[in-house]
């Protein structure tokens, strides 16, 4: 799909704010609400536009912690990648699951509400998991920068 600078300004305002009406859309683009509503859908159908969330605050739903997970498999065969990336699927506390390329398979995001709680599940989930060879991890001290999607050139 192509996108025009409307389309493009659309993106942008709905990553922003993904709960603006369609009127106030429609007016910040500079079309009426009908053809603005036929714009958004067709970027949802097409894909550029894969669904609306909250974003939360992890902190305020007792996540304090946030860790990221470099693991190496024993196996890069695609039968083995595709099980991890199952188990891992799986696991609620895996935020983001990111295969790599080079001596590090994956980077997984992981959030849990204390140190006690993230080490059992580094030891009775991830380490013990078929084909991992070993998990290396790093707390994060703190996020200065965290923007959702892609930047929008408008």
């Amino acid at each position: 799909m192509r996108f025009d600078e409307i389309d493009m300004r659309i993106l942008a305002l709905l990553q922003e704010n993904g709960r603006m009406t369609n009127v106030e859309l429609a007016e910040r683009v500079g079309l009426t609400a009908p053809p603005c509503l036929r714009r958004v859908r067709a970027l949802e159908e097409h894909g550029a536009i894969r669904g609306y969330h909250a974003a939360l605050e992890p902190a305020s739903l007792g996540y304090n912690l946030t860790v990221f997970a470099l693991v190496s498999l024993r196996s890069q065969a695609e039968a083995d990648l595709q099980a991890f990336e199952k188990l891992v699927a799986d696991i609620p506390e895996v935020r983001e699951c990111h295969m790599l390329n080079g001596e590090i398979d994956f980077i997984l995001k992981i959030v849990a509400t204390d140190l006690q709680t993230f080490q059992s599940l580094l030891t009775t989930r991830l380490t013990p998991a078929p084909n991992v060879e070993h998990v290396k991890t790093s707390f994060t001290i703190r996020t200065s920068k965290a923007l959702p999607g892609v930047p929008v050139p408008v």
